[in-house]
């Protein structure tokens, strides 16, 4: 198998879906007012996309798994890619917010790339080396949320619709260099039963979170998914109201952050997680990201708070092993399905947490108490960090 080209296009995939939404984050809200010459019909239709988005994530990202365990990985992860592709152009040429709705949905349904991009990298890579490959892939999302804003506010100045144009013509040109490129990574398997029930994303879910092993690694990620959506839902906003700073000043601090974290996962965490091992490392992150919440929680001063983001660099480090433990305890004719259960676990926080932590927050600034959320996040990390502690590493469920 050419693994070479395999891993370089799977790190293209994943830069290329982070630049994309980073090209049109930025851009929405002009987008939207523009479709629906409405302030504030463009906040309701903003979030009104991001929710159908991460639902139908959730409702199929078990299936998708599952297919691309009985069909292979690489039709279901072209498919993928080809839906967002169109989903990016629908955005650049939508005349109403109903057509957007359409497409963004059903690039949510579409939704795979990470399910199997992870299910992928079990089947190519040693158990040994999996925490460097997930570490890069990791290093290669930051560098594509360093990216994507610069080049969309460039491209913002010509056209507001350009954004959406240069991310729909990256991704189908990405379809066509994984055309080539790609070999499957595992025939798929017709045995494995596709049914109701395995397409049932709550069933599925609840399958993996049953079994002894794999269950209490599955608690430990929805824990950390939900101390990192509170973070990443609130950052920007808590920079602006604790500090009093723009735009300009949070902008060039994430994009530190993202950079700082993309060298740091693609250099040092495979060494890490090779002398540590996947547990250790995975409980030494945890460690760190509890550490670097707390902190925060209570940061009134730039130096510090600069101190802990580095912290949360390091933290980093337990994602990647975390990840590698999983693909462990997992079977080679299951990854797709187990990846695709967890997929739905990252989906649900995503369409449930912000929504909760944003309210959570606009009742901590009216209590002059912004740093809670982040307090209750950290408790979030100690829970997942309890589990991995506790988990026994064994090599299969």
């Amino acid at each position: 198998m050419r693994r070479a080209p395999a891993l370089s296009f799977l790190l293209v995939t994943v830069f290329l879906d982070m630049l994309g939404l980073g090209l049109v984050v930025p851009i929405m809200p002009a987008l939207l007012s523009a479709v629906t010459e409405d302030a504030g019909a463009a906040v309701r239709w903003s979030g009104l996309l991001g929710s159908v988005y991460g639902l139908l994530q959730f409702v199929v990202s078990p299936l998708l798994g599952r297919l691309s365990d009985r069909y292979g990985r690489r039709p279901v992860l072209l498919v993928s890619l080809s839906c967002l592709g169109v989903d990016w152009l629908a955005h650049a040429i939508s005349p109403g917010p109903w057509t957007l709705l359409l497409f963004h949905a059903l690039a949510g349904a579409c939704a795979g790339t990470y399910t199997v991009v992870n299910a992928y990298l079990a089947d190519v890579t040693a158990p040994e080396a999996r925490a460097r490959a997930y570490g890069l892939v990791g290093a290669a999302f930051g560098l594509g949320f360093v990216a994507g804003p610069t080049i969309g506010g460039l491209l913002d100045t010509v056209d507001v619709r350009l954004p959406f144009l240069a991310a729909a013509a990256l991704s189908l040109a990405n379809v066509g260099y994984g055309w080539f490129v790609l070999p499957e990574s595992r025939p798929g398997d017709r045995t494995t039963p596709l049914t109701l029930r395995t397409a049932n994303p709550v069933s599925a879910i609840a399958v993996v979170l049953r079994r002894p092993v794999l269950g209490r690694l599955g608690y430990a990620r929805l824990c950390a998914d939900i101390a990192r959506m509170t973070h990443q839902s609130t950052w920007t906003f808590f920079l602006t109201h604790q500090f009093a700073w723009g735009t300009a000043r949070v902008g060039a601090v994430l994009a530190a952050g993202a950079l700082a974290g993309a060298l740091f996962q693609a250099r040092a965490v495979g060494p890490i997680v090779r002398r540590l091992g996947d547990k250790r490392a995975a409980v030494a992150g945890g460690v760190l990201g509890v550490a670097a919440l707390a902190g925060t929680a209570f940061a009134t001063t730039p130096w510090l708070l600069h101190l802990l983001q580095a912290v949360g660099v390091l933290a980093s480090v337990g994602g990647a092993a975390a990840q590698s433990w999983l693909s462990r305890a997992v079977r080679a004719d299951e990854q797709g399905t187990v990846q695709g259960a967890l997929t739905g676990i990252d989906a649900a926080a995503e369409t449930v947490v912000p929504v909760l932590v944003g309210t959570a927050f606009a009742w901590s600034l009216t209590h002059a108490a912004p740093g809670l959320v982040f307090a209750a996040a950290a408790v979030f990390a100690a829970g997942s960090t309890l589990l991995l502690a506790t988990t026994p590493d064994l090599r299969r469920p």
